[in-house]
């Protein structure tokens, strides 16, 4: 079991892209079923008035550290050896990995044709890619019928990754429930990352995303989408984790 670090009542996983990497391979290779959270301030401040949501982030295979708040917390608490597990960058490891292992991928989520686009453009990079299915589900919960011919889909093209970029916390719920339902090894919510590699939003600068600024970037990109996120979350986080420092607040170990 990987080692945790508690962010506010939530376990983030103490690692790096390379160990990240290694852990799903040894669970794609085992056949060991979970789910993968890559989790920033945003998802640990949703899980502060969210129990079932908190939950999920604990009960995860990997809850990998996506924002550098979660290293710098890492970093703080003696773990060295973290460093950020970008969703977007992730993705692209994994895939390059697949060339060699024969991994097979499949992608749910999106707008209408992202799904279709992301996987065009990673078989563009990756030729030798494996990718068996993509999913453009409706923004509601799926219906019966839905849900049955998404299940059968997956059977039939038997994934060892599943992709998931809805937001969050409704990627995570989404994979929490439906984990058990579907003939996939791995789940991973990646949000965003399907708007970057589909071409649709452009990524940060190297420079922003390694100093923790990349939400300055978003904000300022899609600020009436983004606002309340950076605006209310920041701060909040920067008070409470201060707080959990210091010892003036205790949260729970997951």
């Amino acid at each position: 079991m990987t080692k945790r670090v508690n962010v506010l009542g939530v376990g983030i996983s103490v690692l790096n892209l390379r160990t990240a990497l290694d852990a799903m391979a040894t669970a794609i290779r085992e056949r060991r079923k979970g789910y993968l959270c890559v989790t920033g301030v945003h998802g640990v401040m949703e899980a502060q008035d969210d129990k079932e949501f908190k939950h999920i982030l604990n009960a995860a295979y990997l809850c990998t550290p996506d924002g550098m708040p979660m290293v710098w917390a890492g970093k703080l608490n003696g773990h060295r050896e973290m460093s950020r597990v970008y969703g977007p960058d992730l993705m692209l490891e994994v895939c390059a990995w697949s060339e060699r292992s024969g991994a097979k991928h499949f992608f749910y989520g999106g707008s209408e044709g992202v799904a279709e686009l992301l996987a065009q453009n990673l078989k563009a990079k990756f030729p030798k890619l494996q990718v068996v299915g993509t999913y453009t589900p409706p923004f509601r919960k799926l219906t019966s019928d839905e849900e049955k011919c998404l299940a059968k889909q997956i059977q039939a093209a038997h994934p060892d990754v599943l992709w998931v970029g809805l937001s969050t916390p409704k990627q995570e719920k989404f994979m929490a429930e439906y984990l058990p339902k579907l003939d996939v090894t791995l789940m991973v919510g990646v949000g965003a990352a399907f708007d970057f590699h589909s071409g649709r939003v452009k990524q940060a600068p190297r420079w922003m995303q390694r100093s923790g600024l990349e939400w300055l970037y978003r904000l300022g990109s899609e600020p009436r989408r983004l606002w309340k996120r950076y605006l209310r979350n920041n701060p909040l986080f920067l008070l409470n984790f201060f707080a959990q420092q210091t010892g003036l607040k205790k949260f729970p170990n997951p």
